[in-house]
């Protein structure tokens, strides 16, 4: 008799991703665009992108690189930090309509990005520069996978750097990723409710797994985001 193989948290994950574009076909732009304005304007307790890098950029010695790191590190630690992360949660969810931690979290790496960024020379309000801040998100692998299979039309650095802006390539780049977003928390609370019964694993899931993966994000804004320009710190 034949076994059959009980789902991992990966295909869970994946079927996530699969139905991600017929349930959440139109108001998907919408939503990320919603989390941008946060990230990038400020919401709640969070000061925007530019305040963040203007403010790393004023305390750091080392100029430009050394305020990247800085902000890189705090938005790591930020991302990890589970009950800062939900609280942030709960004041977007019903704007985006999208899970609070999954909200949350999107929002703070949207920060940093979009951070990192401005400090690099990019316009945060040129729409192909946010449509690039999106794709970062993703990291590399999920990033490059995409665009190898037809289904984003360029690397986040192709996508700012554009000649002109293309409005019809929105929908289907937010698509995407919010796609990649869900299954990726998919598999992040699936693996969450099996550390739960394997004592001291489960708590340390979450913070383990948003630390992880805004490192990631971070590294890979650090790649694509070429510099510019110079960003003179503020007084």
């Amino acid at each position: 008799m034949a076994l059959i193989k009980k789902p991992s948290a990966a295909d869970i994950g994946g079927a996530l991703v699969s139905i991600v574009p017929i349930v959440a076909s139109g108001p998907t732009a919408g939503a990320l665009r919603h989390l941008a304005d946060h990230a990038i304007n400020g919401v709640a307790r969070l000061p925007g992108a530019r305040e963040a890098a203007a403010t790393a950029l004023g305390r750091q010695k080392g100029g430009t690189e050394a305020a990247i790191d800085a902000v890189s590190r705090a938005h790591t630690s930020m991302a990890g930090a589970q009950g800062f992360v939900t609280n942030l949660g709960g004041t977007i969810t019903a704007l985006a309509g999208i899970p609070a931690n999954l909200a949350a979290v999107t929002v703070i790496q949207t920060r940093m990005v979009a951070a990192i960024a401005h400090l690099r020379g990019y316009d945060l309000d040129d729409p192909r520069v946010r449509q690039a801040v999106w794709i970062t998100l993703l990291g590399r692998r999920t990033a490059e996978a995409l665009v190898a299979d037809g289904r984003l039309p360029s690397t986040p650095q192709g996508v700012a750097t554009a000649p002109v802006s293309d409005d019809a390539l929105e929908q289907q780049i937010a698509e995407q990723v919010l796609g990649a977003l869900l299954g990726r928390a998919g598999t992040k609370q699936t693996v969450a409710f099996i550390g739960k019964r394997i004592p001291a694993v489960g708590g340390g899931v979450g913070l383990a797994t948003d630390g992880y993966t805004t490192w990631t994000v971070a590294r890979y804004a650090r790649q694509q985001f070429v510099p510019r320009r110079s960003i003179t710190p503020t007084r």
